[in-house]
């Protein structure tokens, strides 16, 4: 069983940067086998797609909502993927998930999620 542990989210103000990780603790799972995700999910709303990352990080995603403000990256010797959030707004609070793209589409293995928080 994989396990995601997401961490790094907070209370900021709008503008503010925050830096989120997710580190998978499976010593029998391959981390760089696989292009990994993050999501996030705000109150009273569905979970959406915020970003991937290709296994070897040669292909990213972002959503249209937070292209040029956040990036994703990976490090595949330390088993971590990475958010880097700048410009932050608002609307960006919600609980953030990382999560394996276990096949095209097909996302698995969620952790816990980090909290996200921007006041005005």
């Amino acid at each position: 069983q994989v396990q995601l542990v997401e961490s790094g989210g907070g209370l900021v103000q709008a503008g503010d940067s925050l830096r989120l990780s997710c580190a998978a603790s499976e010593r029998t799972f391959t981390f760089s086998s696989y292009t990994m995700g993050w999501f996030r999910q705000a109150p009273g709303k569905e979970r959406e797609f915020v970003s991937s990352i290709s296994r070897f990080g040669g292909s990213k995603r972002y959503a249209d909502s937070v292209k040029g403000r956040i990036t994703i990256s990976r490090d595949n010797a330390k088993n971590t993927v990475y958010l880097q959030m700048n410009s932050l707004k608002p609307e960006d609070t919600a609980v953030y998930y990382c999560a394996v793209e276990w096949s095209p589409g097909s996302y698995r293995y969620w952790g816990q999620g980090t909290q996200v928080t921007v006041s005005r």
